[in-house]
């Protein structure tokens, strides 16, 4: 049978035995009006008073947004905050790109991602978590780190938080407080944010939100400089606006992680030999280092010792930027690249994705399907294929004529899971 995986902006299609099976999320139709939607939702909002009451004209307004690496709508979700603050002056708005550690986004990014109008009229900034003029100093974790925070967001009179709730495969679900940590942390609270004790953590996986020690950190850092107002939506794979949770930080996080748990995981009955993901499609699929997202999804219901393939357009490479690719080559194997970064001298910024790689690799083998030149593929001690069909024929021998495939055509926006005793 023919399935269409998300793979770059137009997506591919591959064909795989009739028996395989394909797994997404339960389908759910856009709110038809999800401009009205938001509105509902910013004027009677969760836990809080309406967003417009709470505001003072003579506020300094600062709105965090997700990157150009997150499908967040937030070319809508902007505009119409901005509706319910008419009142408040737009020199007195500012919009923080909440890069983490990821590169600056470019103007025609900020574009795409905004929209002209809104890149024209407010003021915007590109988080950078290395520059320290640019970070305040809020506390001090339990974790064992200083907490450093963006400045403009740590001394706004109104602070308004955005994004999309998903499974994540750290924090156990994106949206709420992972807007502010690690978005728009500084570099040291980022590191020990993601260091190997917390990564390794078995709690550390998509799905869990309490006892899991990345979701206790953001919410702690969270509540050093409590945002005033959470705006997050729940997309479905067309990555359009399924149900809006806005207002009180934690109460609407988890209303909201309710929700997409219920339509997001799936149950399987046992493991597969062979599971063929993506990385939802772009923008999530624009590099190598998101697609470990993918890979981590097919890694739930893989066999040990079985067999990822993962189809991901890597349009922006490696990255280029970071150190990711700069980690995978400091080792020959997975196994060595986990010694390295659990040793406890070893503290690099983006080891957490090499380390999430590398505990992938030592279950199962990695075949990638991209853009990317093989010798890039190779750095990441993936295996490159050119053709999913003939990779899957040259696994029967491994796997015999009753080889058991799964497929899931979304990545991570569906995460599947096996109960094991």
């Amino acid at each position: 049978m023919k399935v269409k995986l998300a793979y770059g902006k137009s997506g591919m299609n591959i064909e795989v035995s009739n028996d395989s099976k394909v797994i997404i999320p339960t389908h759910l139709n856009r709110i038809e009006d999800d401009h009205k939607a938001v509105l509902q939702a910013l004027r009677n909002p969760i836990g809080t008073q309406p967003l417009s009451e709470m505001v003072k004209p003579s506020d300094r307004v600062v709105i965090v947004i997700s990157d150009i690496t997150r499908p967040t709508p937030s070319h809508k979700l902007v505009p119409w905050i901005l509706e319910e603050l008419q009142h408040v002056p737009i020199g007195n708005i500012t919009i923080i790109n909440g890069l983490g550690t990821h590169r600056d986004n470019t103007q025609e990014e900020l574009i795409e991602m905004l929209g002209k109008n809104i890149v024209d009229s407010v003021r915007i900034i590109n988080h950078h978590c290395q520059e320290k003029s640019e970070l305040s100093r809020i506390g001090t974790s339990k974790f064992g780190c200083e907490v450093y925070l963006n400045k403009e967001f740590v001394e706004a009179d109104f602070r308004i938080v955005t994004g999309f709730i998903e499974p994540h495969f750290f924090a156990g679900f994106s949206g709420g407080p992972k807007g502010v940590m690690p978005g728009i942390a500084g570099l040291e609270t980022i590191l020990a944010f993601h260091n190997a004790k917390m990564i390794g953590h078995s709690l550390a996986t998509w799905g869990v939100l309490e006892n899991n020690p990345l979701q206790e950190f953001a919410r702690e850092v969270n509540s050093f400089c409590k945002p005033d107002f959470l705006l997050n939506v729940a997309l479905n794979g067309k990555k359009e606006i399924t149900n809006v949770f806005a207002g009180e930080l934690t109460q609407t996080h988890s209303e909201g992680c309710a929700y997409v748990k219920k339509h997001a995981m799936m149950q399987c009955e046992h493991r597969y030999d062979v599971v063929i993901t993506t990385n939802a499609g772009y923008p999530l699929d624009q590099n190598l280092y998101q697609a470990v997202k993918g890979m981590d999804a097919a890694r739930k219901i893989v066999k040990q010792e079985g067999t990822i393939i993962c189809a991901a357009e890597c349009s922006d490479g490696m990255p280029s930027h970071g150190n990711f690719s700069k980690i995978l080559q400091m080792r020959n194997t997975s196994k060595e690249l986990l010694e390295m970064i659990n040793d406890p001298s070893f503290q690099m910024f983006d080891q957490w994705e090499a380390q999430r790689l590398a505990m992938i690799q030592e279950w199962a083998d990695v075949y990638m399907y991209s853009n990317l030149p093989d010798e890039s593929v190779e750095i990441a001690k993936l295996t490159p294929t050119k053709n999913i069909e003939q990779t899957l024929d040259e696994l029967k021998q491994k796997y015999g004529a009753s080889m058991s495939i799964a497929v899931l055509p979304l990545g991570p926006l569906t995460i599947p899971y096996v109960e094991e005793k």
